[in-house]
């Protein structure tokens, strides 16, 4: 699904409410989760040790949580895109909730809704709710509230 477009940062004060999504899939394999673990300094054995992962409470190696979440920023730009401004800047998180771990090889992807748009100094600042969820799986992922500010 296409992004929804917003012709100006303004545009998001009148669609709160707005669904937006889902986004394309994205396969989380052992590569990504290692190149994390180096990232964050993040090396527990339930991401990196593939066969000790397997004998675990998963029965597989899990993504770090915060991988995830990272993900949110991509996941961002294939839900959303704000024109006419001169940046657009993450903001921070209100909430990010990890609910159902995601194994090494399975895929996710999200669905947004805009549950918040406010006019700050010199543009805009949504909340957008992010549900990631897990192909085959009910629950999902995570859910994170992502703050943004556009900036005209």
């Amino acid at each position: 699904m296409a992004a929804t477009i917003f012709a100006t940062p303004q545009e998001l004060l009148g669609s709160v409410g707005a669904k937006l999504g889902p986004t394309g899939w994205v396969e989380i394999t052992q590569d990504r989760v290692n190149m994390f673990a180096d990232a964050t300094d993040d090396h527990q054995w339930i991401h990196v040790d593939v066969e000790r992962a397997k004998a675990g409470p998963f029965g597989a190696p899990i993504a770090h949580g915060f991988l995830t979440m990272s993900l949110c920023a991509r996941f961002l730009f294939e839900l959303a895109e704000v024109h006419g401004i001169t940046m657009g800047i993450n903001y921070g998180l209100n909430k990010a909730r990890f609910i159902t771990p995601v194994k090494v090889g399975s895929r996710v992807r999200a669905s947004g809704e805009l549950v918040e748009a406010t006019e700050v100094a010199g543009g805009v600042q949504s909340v957008v709710r992010i549900t990631i969820e897990i192909d085959g799986e009910t629950k999902p992922a995570a859910v994170i509230d992502m703050v943004s500010r556009y900036l005209v």
